[in-house]
């Protein structure tokens, strides 16, 4: 298990240098910063007093070894755009993103297996039939539509829920948040379904279909013959095998809400990082770009990680088969 642990953590490392080294590489053909950092009567000398700077006249090598260097004690250097530290400015954007990720990631979860185990038992009933039906809404619409169209619903025609913004937030340490004020939890929740409801049904479906195929097997046959309730065979026997397979799905899943609040948080103009993100593509604010690539990186990284050492502890034949392998 140790070993298993140890060589897992080296793979994510080496992962992450080599995103690191691809999102940095890339930033080289988005723009020359120093063209929007300057004005019209600019001269050369301006020019090359700001080019270095900001250390852009050092060889990409130089660069990128440096930006290691720093992102590793957490420091990302100070943003093109606003003249201030990158971690600075992320740790205020960072609440909102956090917040209307868990939420989203909750509504996915909790939804997606309870209507994944609900249309899989009653597969034959109208509900089921119609949750089903429905569900090729989230899944066909792009994320940006979805979003429009509960804008257009219940903000421009029914008034009921705002359409952009995070609404009153409360600062809690050094931490904001919307869960506190009627109209915070009211700007979430528009956003929320935007962003949880290609995650709910894709988890949906596939709890579905894992579920139908556990029920399948022979052991749920035996159990039934037993006299098992049907509750009981449900929830306890076959539950606990179709969640195995589904916990690798669901945790990437769950990791890449973050990675897709860029379009939610653009639509509904909420003010986290995925919107900092767009802002600094816009003005090529490398330093910005390349701290948020490298949070989603180490996000994505950890979750998959977290998700391989769940799916070893719950799977007992991973670790028979690495045992037998050992000897």
């Amino acid at each position: 298990m140790l070993a298993y642990i140890i060589r897992r953590v080296f793979q994510s490392a080496l992962v992450l240098l080599v995103v690191g080294l691809v999102a940095f590489s890339m930033f080289s053909f988005v723009g020359d910063p120093i063209d929007n950092m300057l004005g019209q009567e600019r001269t050369q000398a301006d020019v090359e007093r700001l080019r270095q700077t900001l250390g852009l006249d050092q060889p990409f090598v130089v660069q990128y070894w440096r930006f290691l260097e720093q992102a590793a004690q957490g420091n990302f250097g100070q943003s093109y755009r606003q003249g201030r530290p990158v971690a600075e400015i992320f740790l205020e954007r960072l609440p909102a993103t956090l917040e209307l990720a868990f939420v989203s990631g909750l509504m996915a979860l909790i939804g997606g297996i309870s209507l994944g185990i609900f249309t899989a038992i009653r597969r034959r009933g109208t509900a089921a039939n119609l949750i089903m039906t429905a569900s090729l809404i989230g899944v066909s619409l792009p994320t940006f539509l979805i979003g429009i169209l509960l804008i257009y619903l219940f903000s421009v025609e029914l008034g009921w829920l705002p359409s952009f913004g995070r609404g009153e937030v409360t600062r809690v340490g050094g931490w904001t948040t919307g869960f506190l004020t009627t109209s915070g939890i009211k700007a979430l929740i528009l956003p929320s379904i935007t962003l949880g409801l290609y995650q709910m049904t894709l988890i949906m479906r596939l709890v579905r279909t894992e579920m139908l195929e556990v029920l399948r097997m022979d052991y749920i046959r035996f159990a039934r013959a037993r006299g098992i309730r049907e509750k009981s065979v449900n929830f306890h026997h076959a539950l606990k095998n179709t969640l195995v397979p589904v916990i690798t799905i669901t945790g990437l899943q769950l990791g890449s809400i973050i990675a897709f609040a860029i379009i939610t948080e653009t639509v509904f103009q909420w003010p986290g990082v995925g919107l900092l993100f767009i802002n600094a593509v816009q003005f090529v604010d490398i330093p910005v770009m390349a701290a948020y690539l490298m949070m989603i990186s180490v996000m994505f990284v950890g979750i998959n990680l977290i998700v391989d050492m769940l799916y070893f502890a719950i799977d007992p034949r991973l670790r028979v088969d690495r045992t037998a392998g050992g000897h």
